[in-house]
């Protein structure tokens, strides 16, 4: 196999254990156990690694290894508060003849975050501005772990992201706006506890939503 589809291969197994809780914040990441564990050599983890601290989902620290990044509260509210204000932007700029096909999304992708994910890319991916989207693309993945566990902590978020959906797909912007300021602003006002069931280890069975 040549190191382009390993480090591929790496990069991905690796990134899709970070979102799915595989370790909690802090953990230190050493690529030899990693490695290991995904029966590669050393060099392809550390190149996945470096790429991941590119994408803020991993860090360094000065005195040298890679962690999952800590998190604490008041910059909860600042990453809550960012994506809201970037949505925000993108609405401004809103074509609201863009499509989401929200019968494709049911079908590849039913859990909770995942659809959450779906709804903020659609919405800032029908911004005029393109770079809403990348933004987006790249701040759910950060915002992964923590919507896995939101529906434990907030009841109702499940109807939540459903009438997200429904605004969006209606292309009605200034109720989408209210929904989306009000899902952000439930959010910020329950962070402690937010990041309280998020130090507790992973529950295997995610939270899913229907249609």
């Amino acid at each position: 196999m040549s190191a382009g589809p390993v480090a591929e291969r790496i990069y991905d197994a690796l990134r899709a254990m970070i979102l799915s809780r595989a370790f909690m914040p802090g953990d230190r990441l050493d690529p030899a156990v990693i490695g290991e564990q995904l029966c590669a050599s050393v060099t392809p983890v550390r190149e996945a690694l470096h790429v991941l601290c590119g994408e803020q989902l991993v860090v360094t620290h000065r005195a040298g290894g890679f962690f999952l990044p800590t998190l604490d509260e008041p910059r909860l509210k600042d990453m809550y508060a960012f994506s809201n204000e970037v949505l925000g932007l993108a609405l401004r700029l809103w074509r609201p003849w863009t499509i989401v096909d929200w019968d494709r999304i049911a079908e590849r992708r039913t859990a909770y975050a995942e659809r959450v994910a779906d709804a903020f890319e659609g919405v800032a991916r029908a911004s005029a501005n393109s770079e809403h989207g990348r933004v987006l693309a790249l701040f759910n993945a950060r915002l992964h772990a923590v919507r896995m566990i939101e529906p434990a902590v907030l009841d109702g978020s499940i109807a939540e992201v459903r009438d997200i959906e429904c605004a969006l797909d209606s292309g009605d912007k200034d109720h989408l706006r209210r929904l989306l300021g009000a899902y952000h602003r439930r959010r910020i006002r329950s962070s402690a506890e937010i990041l309280h069931a998020l130090h507790r280890p992973a529950n295997p069975s995610a939270p899913t939503i229907g249609i």
